[in-house]
């Protein structure tokens, strides 16, 4: 049953400000805001119910304590490894969190103070405005886990930052640092870590003044730009859940929980059925 009201949220949490901008605050510090099956739900409803909200002009999203999110639960990605029902369930809702920040009517402002990885990321990034730290750290960090680069990635990172950029930091998962992310264009702007979320707030506070129907249809037709990818985005989303269910992702999961480098098959005969 989808979430209708913000009391219902576990891993969220919500201050309305009077100027109209509403703060989301992505909420397990204690995992550096990780994000379990129940989390990664709540990104891709949340959505809706701000649309819902007649007191709420724009909403900026940013994480509890010294990260934005590190990403997907390792209890939950190894799950994903071993159960089918369980690969289904974040393939929904992988997908749920693109489609719905995409169908989003009001604007979303991001502010990245901290690192930010998988689906953490991908809230970060289709936010409509990025605010991004000197010091925050992004990576897609799925090659690095045995999988295809699904959360996003083909859908948003060509078209912001180019293709030449693109393939290099998603099939690397090299981390991209706050001045060089705002140089190759994935980030609007890069502030001093101690200026994110006011400056953040500010954007929002300045988007949620002018006229609702101009800066909501802007974002519509700009997002037009970003719905003709959406055909490479299912297909990396299937080839990533499906790398979930190979031996690559189960190595990758344990490297992580080992902390050593991981050791993957070689490659020979299972290259994917790419293209001769």
């Amino acid at each position: 049953m989808r979430i209708t009201r913000y009391e219902d949220f576990e891993h969220l949490s919500f201050e309305h400000r009077p100027d109209g901008v509403l703060v989301i605050t992505l909420d397990r510090a204690e995992v550096l805001n990780a994000a379990n099956v129940r989390m990664h739900r709540e990104m891709s409803e949340v959505w809706a119910v701000v649309d819902d909200d007649d007191d709420v002009r724009v909403s900026m999203v940013t994480g509890a304590g010294r990260a934005f999110s590190a990403g997907g639960d390792l209890d939950m990605i190894e799950e994903m490894t071993a159960d089918f029902g369980a690969t289904l369930v974040q393939w929904r809702d992988a997908g749920a969190i693109v489609e719905q920040m995409m169908l989003a009517r009001k604007p979303i402002v991001s502010a990245i103070n901290g690192v930010a990885v998988g689906a953490g990321l991908a809230v970060a990034l289709l936010a409509d405005v990025s605010i991004m730290g000197t010091t925050a750290r992004i990576s897609d960090g799925h090659v690095r886990l045995g999988v295809a680069a699904g959360d996003h990635a083909a859908v948003l990172w060509p078209l912001l930052c180019g293709m030449a950029k693109a393939k290099y930091y998603l099939m690397t998962a090299d981390f991209v640092e706050g001045p060089e992310a705002e140089r190759i264009g994935l980030v609007t702007r890069c502030v001093p870590d101690d200026q994110v979320v006011p400056e953040a707030l500010a954007v929002a506070a300045r988007l949620a003044a002018g006229s609702a129907t101009a800066v909501q249809w802007t974002k519509r037709v700009m997002n037009g730009w970003i719905r003709q990818a959406l055909p490479s985005f299912g297909e990396s989303l299937a080839l990533e859940m499906l790398g979930f269910l190979g031996p690559d992702a189960a190595e990758g999961v344990a490297a992580l929980r080992q902390r050593r480098p991981p050791h993957f098959p070689p490659a020979s005969g299972r290259d994917g059925g790419g293209a001769r």
